[in-house]
């Protein structure tokens, strides 16, 4: 079996796929790319036994069909050395001696049995299909994924919940401290349906979709999920069990808006936030008069600090505490310059919203439950 293909484009296929290879694996087949040709084109695969991915390279040409495996590490090192240029692979598929000619020199490697590889998960016949723009699903994961839980009493908060209907999908994550829902108008589904999406294939996809132009088919049943892209396929299992009612946790009736420069916040937060007690974190909002007086303290260390920051404020004089670090999250992942903060009283959640100059297909909410403050 002998193939040519471009070094490059090899490489660059093999990167963006390796990630889904763990550091250390129970078998040791699950170290390897797999390879199959097949009527020309090439397909390579990784897989961490819950999550496989696939991707397609085009070969300059080749002379049979064939799969064999070959250990990642190896190959990745051996190709980010070599500059763009024609790779012969040639492989005897009785012993397995894989030869890699370049330009100046060759690389002989000794490859493994395919047949070792886990087959891929395949769905059911009742699999539920959707397509979403891959920007639009880029956009609802980088949002979400922060939000995620470690969890491993409510494996069902390690994920992102895809929640579909036949008006729009929302996009939910939560740990308990803070929550995030996206909801894209942009696409809907033919049916209810919903699946949670384990953190590691969603991280995976941000980097898959950020060169994506076509729309993205979602397939997927009780147990898996399938992302088809251009280039690459992904297909991993899902957290099982029953999410959450989101909805009833996100306040509705919220008196008090802030309107106030996202940007401005943040570093306010962080400058004050250099005095709170490492423990807690906590920051206090004194807000009233078109101000928001950040305050925090270490009594332990005799250190405190304090900021006002100008907004435009609706509502009655409020003292709200929150955790510095989960408040510079959310507020670092909204995109607009001028956020909202909705609250209803020093008890309740507060909702973050972006502020768009322009109607959106989308609509993102972000919660963050405040911290009791000392008197």
């Amino acid at each position: 079996m002998k193939f040519i293909v471009s070094s490059t484009a090899l490489s660059s296929h093999l990167q963006a796929i390796s990630r889904v290879i763990n550091s250390k694996n129970a078998l040791p087949i699950l170290d390897c790319f797999l390879f199959e040709l097949q009527d020309g084109t090439l397909s390579v695969t990784v897989s961490d036994s819950e999550t496989t991915m696939v991707t397609t390279v085009e070969v300059n040409e080749s002379d049979a069909d064939g799969r064999f495996a070959v250990t990642a590490k190896t190959l990745l090192d051996a190709l980010k050395e070599i500059p763009e240029q024609p790779l012969t692979f040639d492989i005897n598929t009785s012993s397995l001696e894989i030869t890699v000619q370049y330009q100046n020199g060759k690389y002989s490697l000794m490859g493994q049995n395919a047949d070792e590889f886990p087959q891929s998960a395949m769905l059911g016949e009742n699999a539920v299909r959707v397509e979403m723009d891959a920007q639009v699903l880029l956009g609802g994961i980088n949002r979400a994924v922060f939000a995620t839980a470690d969890d491993e009493l409510r494996p069902v908060m390690n994920g992102i919940y895809f929640d579909i209907t036949t008006e729009d999908i929302t996009m939910v994550a939560s740990d308990g401290h803070k929550l995030v829902r996206c909801k894209t108008l942009a696409a809907k589904g033919n049916e209810r349906a919903a699946f949670i999406l384990p953190k590691k294939p969603a991280n995976l996809l941000k980097g898959m979709l950020l060169k994506e132009e076509a729309p993205v088919k979602v397939s997927f049943d009780s147990k898996n999920v399938l992302f088809n892209l251009k280039n690459h396929t992904l297909v991993c299992r899902l957290i099982e069990g029953s999410y959450p009612n989101y909805n009833a946790v996100i306040p509705t009736a919220n008196p008090n808006k802030v309107l106030i420069d996202r940007i401005e916040l943040v570093n306010g937060i962080k400058r004050v936030a250099v005095c709170s007690n490492p423990a807690t974190n906590l920051i206090r909002m004194d807000i009233a008069d078109n101000k928001i007086n950040l305050t925090a303290q270490d009594i332990d260390y005799s250190m405190s600090a304090n900021e006002t920051i100008s907004c435009s404020y609706d509502g009655q004089s409020i003292t709200i505490g929150f955790k510095s670090t989960f408040l510079v999250e959310i507020l670092s992942n909204i995109e607009t310059p001028t956020v909202v903060i909705e609250l209803a009283d020093s008890t309740r959640a507060g909702v973050f919203k972006p502020v768009y100059d322009e109607k959106q297909s989308s609509d993102t909410l972000m919660l963050l439950m405040p911290m009791m403050i000392n008197a």
